[in-house]
């Protein structure tokens, strides 16, 4: 299928208009035209080569709605002209335990991601949904439930199940005590959904500057981290913490704020971090952990939770051809909401 996205073709080159193909329907095949596509942090570091040599040109993109096209002679779930998601994963080796147990996202032998990977039959390199089509394994298709609001689904794709699943995993519930360290693409919808859970939720920020858009999302306070006497005050307070940031930084300023047996978990940051003291975990039986993704039944789930709790991402819609500033403006600052590329724009 002959299709249109935008690419980069080196780390440090704009994405352009990109002709290419995509592959021919399987029998276990999904065909769908994009209709919106989120724009991830992720997209932006792996374009940069942030996270390691890339396979250019590389179309990113993995926060993708749309409409089936075309189905192969075995798919049973999906039919022509219903609404559809694909998230960050598009295959995997469907037989270890970890997919069995509904974690493809933990294949033992390597998830395909939705870009930049070879795919496991023919060994061409996945193009991402900053395009006009792709085509599916059916496994890895999921539904846009009955109402949902197509142009504000898409961010749940990453943003959404990102933080969905630890929240589901140390069972956050009514009463539970929620921390949310920044409030960028990641930050914003831990917030939401924490709060659609019954838990108690803070905000945790550099400053006070947020405080108005962190209450308006649910949050009852934030607290500010370059705040000494506000951070001694909150040892000791929650239960659970999400860390959103995406950069390098110092954890050693949070681990304290769990109370005995809490969790810090890790969705943002993917690399090094700085030296890490064992003293408040030890001395509280507290943990630092990591969360990537979720399973596909987990994606659908949050889809359906979302949906059910009329909860959405905060969307900036964007036209295909602004992807380069909005990029530009990603790189500066953790922006309190997600851009959504309305793909009918690729058309003009």
């Amino acid at each position: 299928m002959k299709t249109v996205g935008y690419a980069a073709h080196s780390a440090d080159s704009e994405l352009v208009p990109y002709h290419f193909e995509r592959r021919d329907l399987r029998a276990n095949d999904v065909a769908i035209e994009i209709t919106y596509c989120g724009v991830c942090h992720s997209d932006l570091h792996t374009v940069n080569g942030d996270w390691g040599p890339q396979p250019y040109p590389l179309i990113p993109g993995h926060e993708i709605v749309g409409v089936v096209t075309a189905i192969g002679s075995d798919v049973k779930h999906y039919k022509v002209g219903e609404n559809v998601a694909v998230g960050c994963m598009v295959d995997s080796c469907q037989e270890c335990d970890q997919c069995h147990n509904h974690e493809e996202q933990y294949c033992r032998n390597g998830m395909t991601p939705t870009y930049g990977s070879p795919d496991r039959i023919n060994g061409i390199i996945t193009q991402g949904g900053y395009s006009k089509h792709i085509v599916v394994r059916e496994e890895f298709v999921l539904r846009i439930p009955q109402g949902m609001d197509m142009s504000r689904a898409a961010p749940i794709l990453c943003a959404g199940i990102t933080t969905f699943s630890p929240l589901r995993t140390w069972n956050v519930q009514k009463g539970s005590r929620v921390g949310v360290i920044g409030l960028g693409g990641l930050g914003h919808m831990a917030v939401k959904l924490a709060v659609a859970m019954g838990a108690e939720v803070t905000a945790i920020s550099r400053s006070n500057k947020k405080e108005e858009e962190a209450k308006a999302l649910g949050a009852k306070s934030l607290l500010a981290s370059s705040n000494a006497d506000a951070m001694a005050e909150a040892a000791n307070s929650f239960d659970l913490i999400i860390d959103t940031v995406p950069t390098k930084h110092d954890l050693n300023l949070y681990t304290p704020l769990l109370d005995i047996d809490g969790s810090l978990v890790m969705v943002g940051q993917i690399g090094p971090l700085e030296e890490l003291m064992s003293i408040p975990l030890v001395m509280g039986r507290r943990r630092v952990a990591g969360s990537l993704i979720g399973g596909i039944k987990e994606t659908q789930e949050v889809l359906d939770f979302c949906a059910e709790h009329d909860v959405y991402p905060e969307c900036e819609m964007i036209k295909m051809e602004e992807i380069n500033d909005a990029f530009a403006r990603l790189a500066q600052g953790d922006l309190a909401h997600r851009f959504v590329i309305d793909m009918s724009s690729l058309s003009e």
